[in-house]
């Protein structure tokens, strides 16, 4: 080793017992070896199931990306609800639900209430006991069909409509006002309410 100019000179300790302190990793493939075994027994034990969970499909966040349709969290429970599938079995048969997520349209409500059905009628639940099967479980033949069939694919993002005439009625709708005036309804509910009611008491005393 060489030095060059006004430079601090090397101390290098090389006679350190190096050996002793280096962390070896010649147990790699025995650790390979049993993650792939643990992996098959948990697939064992938790039986025939979907390779992958059914989710809502959602438009994208942001007026950016709001064209593009795309896999959510989980449904909802009102979508569960019009599917008929209750919120603890739908997670029995890979259907993640989300108890957080609002329903904000009809359509998309609908479309994912659509998802639901289409998956609960390619579903095949494998009964525990093959001679005493449960409410719900698959029999017969349907025991015998390709679970690939499971696949619900995303619908298409681009909702084509043929073109028409815009109607009178249309033409004459403000929907700024028909929204404000909505919301104010919502508003003031209570308070019309309980005039009404109080009124309705007021009426009703000067009667007698």
């Amino acid at each position: 080793m060489g030095f060059a100019h006004n430079n601090v000179l090397h101390q290098n300790h090389f006679r350190k017992d190096w050996q002793t302190r280096v962390r070896t990793w010649f147990d790699q493939p025995g650790r390979k070896l049993r993650r792939r075994q643990a992996r098959k027994e948990k697939a064992a034990t938790l039986g025939v199931r979907p390779l992958t969970l059914l989710r809502p499909a959602v438009r994208a966040q942001t007026v950016r990306y709001n064209r593009k349709v795309r896999e959510g969290r989980g449904f909802t429970h009102a979508e569960l609800k019009e599917a008929g599938i209750g919120r603890k079995a739908a997670r029995g048969v890979g259907i993640v639900v989300d108890h957080r997520r609002r329903n904000l349209s009809e359509e998309g409500k609908a479309l994912n209430v659509e998802r639901l059905k289409a998956y609960k009628n390619r579903l095949i639940v494998f009964p525990r006991n093959a001679d005493k099967p449960k409410k719900g479980d698959s029999t017969g033949d349907e025991l015998k069909v390709e679970t690939s069939r499971l696949q619900v694919p995303l619908p298409s993002p681009y909702v084509h409509e043929t073109p028409r005439k815009i109607t009178e009625e249309e033409r004459e709708f403000g929907a700024y006002r028909t929204l404000r005036d909505e919301r104010a309804n919502a508003r003031h509910e209570g308070k019309r309410k309980a005039r009404a009611a109080k009124k309705a008491e007021e009426d009703a005393a000067k009667k007698k």
